[in-house]
């Protein structure tokens, strides 16, 4: 039986920062909500105030979650963090409410089935050897269970043990299931993309094939009527050794462009000895910039005295896509300049993109990255979109192990995005 797919390593092993914040906040709502109506309703005498300050912990860390963590893609470690706290956390509310007694034991190997999904086996295995571990504790050590003053709930110390046991044996078992559906998800996942990816390229090529056809076919008779010329020269000028040399480089020249023009009428879709599997940073950004010249007025800079350290890595279709993402809204919202500076040493590699504009909107820079925003800046107002291009931008390149950062020249007005990577982590890409 092949057990590959339980260790691989991916970068597609990440959460969805808003879906787990919100589910975070379902869950602390659902805990104050039973705590309260077993005090208030029941009136049952239990630890209350401690309890609501677990619960307000909870709150503080979801909101530092949601307001201070900046990735929209939470990596596995920080995702393994929070989950082993919510195990923690909860684990301590049912100790204080009963503990394996408390009907509401079972919500313990939520998070590790969460992660079975998600995040990495290493991952998995941690937080299902934390759930065993408090379950067993819960188990032997525990307050007891709300209740009556008139009623005192005792269970044999067997059945204690079962509930225990049933608990862990759904745990593997829900565990497994959710590492190998969650594989398949990412397989599927994996393939669709790739399928994507080649009908773009694809399309691409086609419509480069197309357009390689049409301008031989429009580039022939002018080059015909200059080799016409050419040689009628030749001839005129028969003798004149000087010009007899630069007429014959002309001719050969001229020969040539036919040559070639003819191989792109035959199969426009000869390859380009240009084109690579892999580049590095310095040829991204040259190609970017250099296709943002053509059609900008706009001066560009490419400053890369301090990339003393130039990687090569597979090219990326989501990289170059993040990166003239962010190129090109310092082309659209600058005034005159752009500057792209390129900086690596032995660990890491930085780019900076910065621009002569207004600057980000103070209204919206802490939420930049985020789908559907808008500033109330008028300056910035009639260029601005919904904030979709930067939330793509911004989600593929982190995909990819990029750290993205956003801030203002503190002196002038201007944007600067700070994009950077861990020289180790671009190797994986």
């Amino acid at each position: 039986m092949n057990f590959a797919w339980l260790f691989k390593s991916s970068k597609d092993f990440q959460l969805d920062k808003s879906t787990f914040v919100n589910l975070r906040w379902i869950a602390l709502l659902g805990q104050l909500v039973t705590i309260s109506i077993v005090k208030i309703i029941f009136q049952f005498d239990f630890h209350f105030s401690l309890c609501n300050f677990i619960v307000g912990i909870g709150v503080f860390t979801n909101l530092l979650l949601q307001f201070k963590i900046k990735q929209n893609q939470l990596n596995n470690n920080l995702s393994t963090i929070y989950l082993a706290y919510d195990i923690i956390q909860l684990g301590i509310l049912i100790y204080l409410t009963g503990g394996i007694n408390n009907p509401f034991i079972f919500l313990l190997i939520i998070p590790s089935v969460f992660s079975s999904t998600y995040l990495q086996l290493i991952s998995t295995i941690n937080l299902g050897i934390i759930t065993i571990f408090i379950l067993i504790f819960l188990t032997f050590f525990h307050l007891d269970l709300p209740s009556s003053k008139d009623l005192h709930f005792h269970v044999p110390d067997y059945y204690l043990y079962a509930v225990s046991l049933a608990i862990i044996v759904g745990l593997i078992f829900l565990v497994y299931f959710g590492l190998k559906f969650g594989a398949e998800s990412r397989k599927r996942k994996e393939a669709l993309d790739n399928i994507q990816n080649i009908i773009a390229k694809e399309h691409e090529l086609l419509s480069l094939g197309g357009q390689a056809a049409a301008a031989a076919h429009s580039l022939g008779t002018p080059l015909s009527t200059i080799s016409l010329v050419i040689n009628e020269l030749k001839d005129e000028l028969k003798g004149n050794k000087k010009l007899e040399k630069d007429i014959d480089l002309l001719i050969n020249q001229s020969n040539r462009c036919n040559e070639i023009l003819k191989k792109l009428s035959i199969n426009p879709h000869v390859e380009d000895e240009f084109i690579s599997s892999e580049a590095t940073f310095h040829d991204y950004l040259s190609e970017i910039i250099r296709s943002y010249q053509e059609i900008s007025e706009k001066k560009f800079l490419l400053d890369a005295e301090k990339n003393k350290n130039s990687i090569s890595f597979r090219r990326s279709v989501e990289i170059n896509y993040g990166l003239r993402n962010f190129i090109g809204n310092a082309n659209k919202f600058s005034k005159q300049n752009i500057k792209v500076k390129l900086l690596s040493d032995e660990k890491n590699t930085e780019i900076q993109i910065s621009d002569d504009g207004p600057g980000f909107p103070k209204d919206i820079i802490d939420k930049l990255g985020e789908p559907y925003i808008k500033s109330s800046s008028q300056e910035v107002k009639p260029k601005m979109g919904l904030g979709l291009g930067t939330f793509i931008g911004k989600t593929l390149l982190e995909k990819n192990y990029g750290k993205i950062n956003f801030t203002n020249y503190s002196e002038i007005k201007g944007a600067i995005v700070n994009i950077s990577w861990l020289n180790a982590d671009l190797n994986k890409i």
